[in-house]
């Protein structure tokens, strides 16, 4: 498989580090306030585990919100499991969801509207998603993929020259 053009592959190391990143920008914003998080799975369960011990928060919920359904393409959302009620109350108030990246904002706009008074928080995020996130690290352009290592295997990268030479 090719990487597209503007294709941005992340290590587990560099994922590591914003993740880290990520959780210091939110120590700083948060005061102790949070009294759960709730990740958009499955790309925020990995940031999420890596949140939570940061900021010592032991209550992790999660959403489920399935919309590429190809690896490819962004299809219709569907949520397939929603939020506990507990943590619905006073709006999600005190809560924090974190997800890998709002790239059109669409399952940031349904889980906003489900908790509006949570913080959101992205490792990455992209022009069309990013005025539904408060906290977010790198910014990437909309026509960039990001290849997550948890998407990834090993293999071999052929030199840059060699799509060059001439």
């Amino acid at each position: 498989m090719s990487l597209p053009e503007k294709a941005f592959p992340v290590s587990w190391d560099q994922f590591h580090r914003d993740a880290r990143a990520l959780a210091w920008r939110l120590s700083g914003a948060s005061k102790g306030q949070w009294k759960a998080i709730v990740c958009i799975t499955r790309g925020g369960l990995v940031p999420a585990a890596i949140i939570s011990r940061e900021l010592g928060i032991r209550i992790i919920e999660t959403v489920s919100i399935a919309s590429y359904h190809d690896y490819n393409s962004q299809g219709q959302l569907q949520v397939m499991k929603g939020v506990a009620d507990s943590l619905l109350v006073d709006e999600g108030a005190g809560v924090l969801i974190i997800d890998d990246l709002t790239d059109t904002g669409k399952t940031a706009g349904i889980v906003r509207a489900m908790l509006p008074k949570a913080h959101f928080a992205t490792v990455y995020a992209k022009p069309k998603g990013r005025p539904l996130v408060d906290t977010f690290v790198t910014e990437v352009s909309q026509d960039t993929w990001i290849y997550f290592p948890w998407d990834m295997g090993f293999a071999y990268q052929k030199p840059i020259a060699d799509d060059h030479a001439g």
